[in-house]
């Protein structure tokens, strides 16, 4: 029996090594030939790329749910950002109509008809300053095709200038606070001490050989220091509040002694100014 199974192997493994060798030697043959490959070749072929197409189905399914997912998640993210955007800019718009609802409420209570929020701002060139009125008066390069009229105030790079006192279509004079004549147009100016309490005034002239501002007609009796701030006050609704003059200088008492005086050394400094805004009120 032994022997009969031992032959029994050594014909199987002969058959086998018999096919093998034929099944290469028919693909080689097929490779060079023109001819359609035999069947066995052909079915081995169908086998194989038959489980090929098994095997990478699911590897083709899994990277396209991968980047599908990572899209989705991409998506997600962009859409974060966006609705915190969103939500920024609401809450922007919230304070901004918080803001300007206590803005009107303030200019109600103080009396104020205009801060410069509510007017717009014309930019102009010096092209004229005569040596002779050099303290008093400049023309700029703007006038009633940009807007400008008679009494708008006037500032350069530092602060409150003065105001148009003349207005051509392409040039307008303008009367700075630097004229000591008795027929200058004065401002209302205020204020604001370190405690934020404020004390209202006149520009009443201008001290041209100390390059200082003189405020009179001073009635509170508020401390104020050198160094305080001076702005216009807005009141008379001709100019806006809020432009910057200058700081305080120093205190001192008319020439009778009877009133309070304070000098102010301006913002801006008015032997060179090259170039001006205009405020002119929204309609």
């Amino acid at each position: 029996m032994k022997n009969i199974f031992t032959s029994r192997r050594l014909v199987v493994t002969v058959i086998v090594a018999i096919v093998t060798i034929g099944v290469i030697t028919l693909s080689s043959r097929a490779r060079s030939s023109q001819k359609e490959p035999a069947l066995l070749t052909r079915v081995v072929s169908d086998v194989s790329g038959w489980v090929s197409g098994v095997v990478s189905s699911p590897v083709k399914a899994l990277s396209s749910s991968y980047a599908a997912i990572t899209d989705l998640l991409n998506t997600y993210n962009e859409n974060e950002k966006l609705t915190t955007k969103i939500d920024d800019l609401a809450q922007s718009k919230v304070q901004l109509q918080t803001l300007q609802a206590e803005n009107r409420a303030l200019k109600d209570q103080l009396k104020i008809d205009g801060t410069l929020t509510d007017y717009k701002v014309v930019n102009a060139v010096v092209i004229s300053r005569s040596p002779s009125n050099w303290q008093s008066q400049l023309i700029i390069n703007k006038g009633t095709n940009a807007g400008l009229k008679k009494g708008l105030s006037v500032m350069g790079s530092g602060g409150l200038i003065g105001r148009i006192t003349q207005v051509n279509t392409t040039n307008a004079k303008v009367e700075l606070l630097s004229d000591d004549s008795q027929v200058a147009d004065r401002f209302a100016i205020r204020v604001t001490n370190s405690n934020s309490e404020v004390i209202d005034g006149i520009v009443t002239s201008f001290n041209q050989s100390k390059n200082l501002i003189v405020m009179g007609q001073i009635t509170s009796d508020v401390d104020v220091k050198k160094g305080d701030l001076v702005t216009t006050s807005g009141l008379g609704g001709v100019t806006p509040a809020g432009l910057y003059v200058g700081k305080v200088a120093s205190v001192g008492k008319d020439n009778y002694g009877l009133s309070k005086k304070i000098y102010i050394k301006p913002a801006t400094d008015f032997n060179n100014v090259p170039v001006v805004s205009v405020a002119i009120p929204q309609q």
